[in-house]
């Protein structure tokens, strides 16, 4: 493989840094990314594809990069591609987070998903995600991935970070990865190497200062704050930590970490951060820091009112057999759709619906059509779909992209209506079987559009 030629601005700042582990950290960029995932608790079948990831559960390292997008069950959300260095927000989350509790977590830079789905997966049932995208296109891509990842406790928004200080004191965590020059991914992403400027590291480490500054009051008194970049300097992590700890009131939490990760900790004075290089870490370049908010904010406290409308009897009844423990969940009907939303969490999330711009939230159940349910694609991926319930078709592998690539299906049922397509066990959407053939409800927007195992 040929020798990597760094940006010389970074190399000689990287240089100075390193000392003689320069030529560490320039080797690793000449071998091959690591590929790992991250597998869905809720929908895996405790397989173990690889090596594990130290410092995450239910991750692993995989020998090679194979075609994703033909794996049925990779579109039926039983794991998420992710970056392993990133992964290493579990730790922040579980060391400084009471996961006992019923909390209130903003993934504010959230697109495309991966560390959503992951705090969805160390959350309690209890627990409210609010997935943000800034931008409306990656705000589509990440609604989906939530969607796949079939969790009911999550709300997908689209909204620039200083329009959560309409609900001040809402979050006991927010994560922030921030967006950022990148330089973690120059191996993996050859792009980031050529976009790469002083200019531009400077536009972010700004840019980040009034995305910190935005978001600040949402954050309770005693919240959380985990941030994050994918970038080694300084300018774009301790400084901007420095510059938090003399605008705001904050403490610093230290992390318990093996040896053998091979993460480097980050101190100054009172700050605390911990940066992962790859001739150190199996993974990418990460930077990550947890801060807590010693200062009072006052919360928002707005009157409670029913805004939701319930759905008519009729359809109610009919909904009791689609999901599992339906006392634990809140039907409501909105444009002519009824969702299920956690019961213990509808105030908050009338609350952002009154504050915030909502791209989807809990699970979208069904259409409504003359009291006639019409079941939605998000329901078919749901992990509190109630299957005994529906008419479930199993389908080969070949069957099952047939379906992902929303071709005409041959396959036999001798019940007539909506069937649940499966695919060793995992769930990957509707069919509706009339007399004469049958529909194929995929969604259109994401169908598969790869025909052979290139990649």
């Amino acid at each position: 493989m040929n020798q990597i030629s760094f940006p010389t601005a970074f190399e000689l700042r990287m240089r100075e840094y390193l000392g003689e582990k320069w030529e560490d950290f320039a080797s690793a960029h000449e071998k091959p990314s690591p590929v790992s995932i991250r597998i869905n608790p809720s929908k895996s079948k405790n397989k173990t594809p690889g090596n594990p990831v130290p410092w995450g559960s239910n991750a692993y390292y995989l020998d090679e990069r194979p075609s994703f997008t033909l794996d049925p069950t990779f579109h039926a959300g039983s794991y998420y591609v992710q970056e392993a260095s990133s992964m290493f927000l579990e730790q922040a989350f579980i060391q400084t987070v009471d996961q006992t509790k019923a909390l209130n977590v903003l993934d504010l830079c959230a697109a495309p998903g991966g560390k959503s789905t992951h705090l969805i997966s160390l959350m309690n049932k209890q627990t409210l995600l609010v997935s943000n995208e800034v931008i409306r296109s990656r705000a589509s891509v990440l609604a989906e991935n939530i969607q796949k990842w079939g969790y009911n406790n999550v709300v997908v928004t689209n909204n620039d970070p200083q329009d959560f200080q309409r609900i001040p004191g809402f979050f006991d965590v927010i994560v922030l990865d921030a967006p950022c020059s990148g330089e973690g991914l120059f191996r993996k992403d050859p792009n980031a190497m050529h976009e790469w400027s002083n200019d531009n590291v400077a536009l972010c480490s700004k840019r980040q200062r009034r995305i910190l500054s935005d978001i600040w009051p949402a954050l309770k008194e005693g919240g959380i704050l985990i941030y994050s970049t994918c970038t080694y300097n300084q300018s774009e992590n301790e400084d901007n930590l420095k510059w938090l700890k003399q605008e705001r009131d904050v403490e610093f939490i230290s992390l318990a970490l093996d040896s053998g990760w091979g993460v480097e900790v980050v101190e100054h004075q009172t700050l605390r951060g911990y940066r992962f290089l790859p001739h150190n870490a199996e993974g990418e370049g990460f930077f990550l820091s947890v801060i807590k908010k010693t200062s009072s904010e006052k919360e928002s406290r707005s009157k409670y009112k029913n805004v939701f409308a319930a759905p008519p009897k009729k359809i109610l009844e009919q909904l009791t057999s689609w999901v599992v423990q339906p006392d634990e969940k809140t039907f409501v009907f909105r444009n002519d759709q009824v969702q299920a939303f956690p019961k213990n969490k509808i105030q908050e999330i009338e609350q952002l619906a009154k504050n915030t711009y909502i791209i989807t939230a809990g699970t979208i159940l069904a259409s409504v059509k003359h009291d006639k349910l019409i079941p939605e694609h998000s329901a078919a991926l749901s992990t509190e779909l109630n299957r005994e319930n529906f008419n479930v078709i199993k389908v080969n592998l070949e069957e099952a992209l047939q379906y992902l690539r929303k071709e005409t299906m041959q396959l036999m049922s001798n019940r007539k209506g909506f069937a649940l397509i499966e695919y060793d066990g995992h769930p990957l959407g509707w069919v509706n079987v009339l007399d004469n053939r049958m529909n194929n409800l995929y969604p259109s927007g994401w169908r598969v559009r790869m025909t052979d195992k290139s990649t």
